[in-house]
């Protein structure tokens, strides 16, 4: 089985990379988001490798971060997700992006990728809920306060303030992640605008 490629970019594709290693050139299919962070031809890079063979096929799939690729085997343990499928949402959305609309249970923010139609999109939201692929390291804090706004348990005052930075042009997950810090710092019955200021502080810091 194949890991990882260390070599050259020989070339792309509109959905692949050519790697060569040592004279020999592989093709990995990668998300955009993959895709755009390659260095250019004749460069040197590191892609991490899911290889899947089947019956007629033997396919290699690209990856950023070791984090990207456990997301992709996660996303394809949910019905009706293949290797496209599972790309177009990481093309979409990033590991904590996804990570963050599994735990708010967001849908809609999944339904973004192509190929991705609102029924497979609750599924997905529904099916991975409280998976977090091996490995992947994540504040229990903020994973804690990202699961409680999903379920609509979070106190008013968090809410409020997540919602408000969110508004203010912060990702969810940014705004989540913020405020989970001023929580566990300061209390969860601190007042939402001083949640907000904090957060802000956090933010920027």
């Amino acid at each position: 089985m194949i890991g990882k490629l260390k070599g050259l970019i020989d070339g792309y594709g509109d959905d692949y990379v050519h790697v060569d290693v040592n004279g020999v050139v592989y093709e990995a299919f990668c998300s955009s988001k993959t895709m755009s962070g390659l260095p250019q031809v004749g460069h040197a890079a590191v892609v991490h490798i899911e290889m899947i063979v089947r019956e007629d096929m033997i396919r290699l799939y690209g990856f950023a971060t070791p984090e990207e690729k456990a997301w992709f085997n996660t996303l394809m343990t949910v019905q009706g997700v293949g290797a496209r499928v599972a790309l177009s949402v990481l093309s979409t959305l990033t590991a904590s992006e996804l990570q963050t609309a599994i735990a708010l249970q967001d849908k809609s923010m999944v339904g973004r990728a192509n190929g991705v139609g609102p029924k497979l999109a609750l599924r997905l939201v529904t099916e991975l809920k409280g998976k977090v692929p091996t490995g992947i390291g994540i504040d229990a804090g903020t994973l804690g306060l990202q699961q409680a706004l999903g379920e609509g348990t979070a106190s008013s005052n968090v809410a409020d303030a997540v919602s408000a930075l969110s508004n203010l042009g912060y990702s969810s997950a940014q705004a989540s992640a913020a405020v989970a810090k001023v929580v566990q710092r300061e209390g969860d019955r601190t007042e939402t605008a001083v949640l907000i200021r904090l957060g802000l502080r956090e933010l920027s810091a």
